[in-house]
């Protein structure tokens, strides 16, 4: 099974404003069974200006639950998005700043 691993992101301000919500790609994944209610362990998620970013500043995993496979019959081959927990990242407070490599 191939799937897409996506997840929403509310950005707000310190006021916990809404700024805008949108849908991070963790990636495209095959061959690995999932179900709701499975964890996933990845990089906790940050910003970079208005981007979401992978914070890879600490080496602190993040575990995010599944919490719906979307099946889309209408797309041609059929699409599989499995979905994570919303998160919230705050202005100000999750940004990682210039990661130079």
């Amino acid at each position: 099974m191939s799937f897409e691993l996506l997840q929403q992101v509310r950005i707000v301000d310190m006021n916990n404003e809404l700024l805008t919500e949108v849908t991070f790609r963790h990636g495209s994944y095959t061959g690995i069974a999932v179900a709701v209610g499975a964890t996933v362990i990845s990089y906790p998620l940050g910003l970079k200006e208005f981007e979401v970013v992978y914070d890879r500043r600490s080496h602190e995993p993040a575990h995010y639950k599944i919490v719906d496979i979307e099946l889309d019959l209408l797309a041609e081959p059929v699409v599989t998005r499995v979905l994570l927990e919303k998160v919230t990242l705050i202005v100000g407070q999750h940004d990682v700043g210039q990661i130079v490599e």
